[in-house]
């Protein structure tokens, strides 16, 4: 397989039509990821030079696809964005501020043979969140749905870990399959990559990599749709939050915090997002409940929110321990009490989805 000293050169051996350099030593080449059979990266140029670059991304892929052993390639022609001083801004009118705003995200469609997409989000990171996507996930398997899990934490992929899974997904007519463990259909990042690796990459790599595996994963079949697909997003409101919105319709999205007031003030901000994209936000949370984090900051913050509280998940050691053995809690103690949450949870969802 191609190593990354390999890469670098095949990219260098591209020649910046500006400077004359090579990509690697015009500086042009951005969070690059090598990761056996594959290699990405993202060229940023200037909004102005968008066509003259189209070309030489055409090349680089060229030069990488090459390479033996290079089975897939990703190379995304990304431009600076014009932005506007606050004192220009003053200056300019109304339609000439306007260019300078990013637009608002304006869904597609949703991936093929899915019929509701569930988001479970933080905006602070280290709450649970994939922890809880995972069981609710098994908790509507256990329903009778169809369902989906995808990772699109792709700075931090966790559910190889908290599923058990292992390998590359199959290939077949240009699709990939989604490994299928404890009932679920899941796809993650850290599938696709070594599991050390660090994903060093910028925005629009991130954002590819949501919108490979959410449009090119075989999630369902006209013969047999999916039901429903949860997506654990990575906290924040950022690149990868904006480009689920923008690729497929949202049917909902449920927010996960501790209810700690620092991370209810992230939570808000989730919440807000949601808002603005018109999205629904079908309920509240509350992980790690009890005498060390606190409790009752999640119902209080709902109420606040105007959003349904759907509960509180106590600070339990199975559920951590269910995480690292790659078998949900709700899987492992389907009669547990905390199983028994996660019932209720996804009774609620089911219903608000009309599923």
């Amino acid at each position: 397989m191609p190593d990354r000293e390999t890469v670098l050169a095949a990219l260098d051996a591209v020649i910046d039509p500006k400077s004359g350099k090579g990509l690697v030593a015009a500086g042009l080449v951005q969070g690059l990821v090598v990761a056996d059979d594959r290699a990405g990266f993202a060229l940023e140029v200037k909004a102005s030079d968008a066509a003259l670059y189209a070309p030489v991304r055409d090349a680089a892929e060229a030069a990488l696809k090459a390479l033996e052993g290079m089975v897939k390639v990703a190379v995304v022609l990304t431009a600076e964005t014009l932005t506007v001083s606050a004192p220009r801004r003053a200056s300019l009118s109304p339609q000439a501020v306007d260019q300078g705003r990013p637009k608002a995200p304006v869904a597609t469609a949703r991936p093929a043979h899915v019929r509701r997409v569930l988001a479970v989000a933080s905006g602070k990171g280290g709450v649970g969140k994939s922890t809880v996507a995972v069981n609710l996930a098994a908790a509507l398997s256990a329903r009778g749905l169809s369902v989906g899990l995808l990772d699109a934490d792709v700075y931090g992929p966790s559910l190889p870990t908290m599923l058990g899974m292992s390998g590359k997904p199959e290939y077949r007519d240009g699709m990939m399959e989604p490994h299928v463990v404890h009932g679920l259909k899941a796809m993650s990042v850290g599938l696709l990559t070594k599991a050390d690796d660090a994903m060093i990459w910028r925005g629009p790599m991130a954002s590819q990599a949501l919108t490979q595996m959410l449009t090119q994963t075989r999630w369902g079949t006209e013969a047999e749709q999916l039901d429903i697909l949860v997506v654990d997003l990575p906290p924040g409101t950022g690149d990868v939050q904006l480009t689920l919105v923008q690729k497929t319709p949202l049917d909902g999205a449920v927010i996960v915090s501790t209810p700690q007031e620092v991370a209810l003030a992230d939570a808000r901000r989730a919440h807000t997002l949601f808002q603005k994209v018109e999205t629904p936000t079908l309920g509240l949370i509350e992980n790690m409940s009890g005498p060390i984090f606190g409790r009752g900051g999640g119902e209080a913050e709902a109420g606040r929110l105007g959003i349904p509280y759907l509960g509180d998940l106590p600070l339990d050691a199975a559920l951590r321990e269910g995480g690292d053995a790659g078998v949900p809690v709700v899987v492992s103690d389907s009669q547990g009490e905390i199983a028994m949450r996660f019932a209720g949870f996804a009774a609620a969802l089911v219903e608000k989805l009309g599923l």
